[in-house]
């Protein structure tokens, strides 16, 4: 069959892909559908997933294939219970991602044990692990490809970034014990042949572009890990009303690392003075915390907590604020930052990780990274400047959704990812899409 009219024949692993979750999960999900768009994919995923993508209208069998590891699974539970950082505790997720290597590499044994023989047939031009998205975690059937001479594609894969200095009591809080060590997952039963093996290697960051080793860049290829979907945050959508308060909104989980208290305490004094309401959506253990600092700051009764929405009725509530206020101190992708921006909120994050490649300098503020109260000043005068330019904030509004709906949205990076198809199996150069993308003017 010719080049150009050949769908090509796709198997994409991931192990976490689910339309109904969010984060990682949802990533898998967004990212195997559009790219299901492009080429003839099917996606073998974990058996937890199977009744959530049989309900989003996938057959199982001729779209998907679920495989179970419940007894490793089971094992890693209960380690991790032991150890004091359980599944969904929200805290100590190096530990959690170090513990699940056993799962998972159970979860791809039984990967190959179904597609093997198919693999080894040829039915699949491709096969490529979406998630998980960790570089700490390798891929068994990476060489398994490369020995049949089947193109193996990694990512995109994220993670790495160094805690910042002077952050040690969030480190602490987060409960992160092994990120001290965490380099040592360079020396792990299968890291260098999984990347000796792969065809291309996909970094969704500019961080884990630098971890890749030396002798593997020229198989890396930068392609931001996250994307919007534009049936769930329309071109359409406009910021409320820009009359007093300005309207800043937080997603997300409330633990420290995620900087609430700085926001909290930068906008307290604009808040008092009827320039600013703030809407926390998210829950954590740092909720008490949190709702306790409201209060001693006198700002309780317009500091809205709303808990965790669902994430498809969290457009409507996003639209009633007018900025998206994201002091993370340690993000590898930031996706919630393009779903608001998507939507016209003007986001403020810190330039440091994932969120600060997605926003640019006309389309709204990172800010840069330092220590805590250098970023409470920052923040507060940024917010401060917001309040008394509205104009700014429509402008920076309209720009904010057209980046987004312009360059990252999933449609956009399953091409971006059939062009890296192509180049792997010889059909066109390597391809290169910025470091970071162009700003949009």
């Amino acid at each position: 069959m010719n080049a150009s009219t050949h769908r090509m024949r796709v198997l994409l692993i991931a192990q976490q892909c689910n339309p109904d979750w969010v984060s990682v999960p949802l990533v898998g999900w967004s990212h195997s559908r559009a790219l299901a768009s492009l080429t003839d994919a099917h996606v073998v995923t974990h058996a937890h997933n199977r009744e959530n993508l049989a309900r989003a209208g996938l057959a199982e069998g001729s779209s998907f294939t679920a495989v179970d590891p419940a007894v490793a699974d089971a094992i890693v539970r209960r380690i991790s219970s032991l150890l004091g950082v359980p599944f969904g505790s929200q805290k100590g997720w190096t530990t959690l991602t170090a513990l699940s290597l056993l799962s998972y590499y159970y979860f791809e044994r039984q990967v190959w044990r179904t597609f093997g023989r198919r693999i080894r047939a040829g039915e699949f031009d491709i096969v490529h692990r979406l998630t998980p998205l960790s570089p700490a975690i390798p891929s068994p059937i990476a060489p398994r490809c490369a020995k049949v001479g089947v193109p193996f594609v990694l990512g995109p894969i994220n993670g790495g970034l160094p805690w910042p200095a002077g952050f040690g009591h969030v480190r602490a809080s987060e409960r992160e014990w092994l990120s001290y060590v965490r380099a040592v997952h360079r020396w792990l039963p299968g890291y260098r042949s999984t990347r000796s093996a792969a065809a291309a290697l996909i970094a969704g960051s500019r961080q884990a572009l630098a971890e890749v080793p030396p002798r593997y860049q020229g198989k890396a290829v930068y392609v931001p890990e996250n994307a919007i979907d534009p049936s769930r945050f329309g071109m359409a959508s406009g910021t409320v009303a820009l009359d007093p308060p300005l309207r800043v909104a937080f997603v997300g989980r409330l633990v420290a690392t995620k900087g609430v208290d700085i926001l909290l305490e930068a906008a307290a004094p604009l808040v008092r003075a009827g320039k600013v309401h703030i809407d926390v959506i998210g829950d954590g253990p740092d909720g008490p915390a949190l709702r306790a600092l409201a209060d001693r700051e006198g700002i309780l009764a317009n500091v809205d907590f709303a808990g965790w929405i669902d994430h498809r009725a969290l457009t409507v509530r996003l639209q009633k604020s007018h900025v998206f206020g994201f002091p993370s101190v340690r993000e590898f992708g930031g996706g919630v930052v393009l779903e608001a921006m998507a939507l016209g909120l003007v986001p403020i994050v810190l330039d440091y990780g994932g969120p600060g490649e997605l926003v640019s300098s006309s389309t709204g503020f990172a800010l840069p990274m330092g220590p805590r109260e250098a970023l409470v000043q920052r923040f507060r005068g940024t917010l401060e400047h917001l309040a008394a330019n509205p104009s700014l904030v429509r402008s920076m509004s309209e720009r904010a959704r057209h980046r987004v709906h312009t360059s990252f949205t999933w449609t956009v990076k399953a091409a971006q990812v059939l062009e890296i198809y192509r180049w792997i199996l010889g059909q066109r150069e390597k391809p290169d899409f910025g470091v970071p993308l162009p700003d949009v003017q």
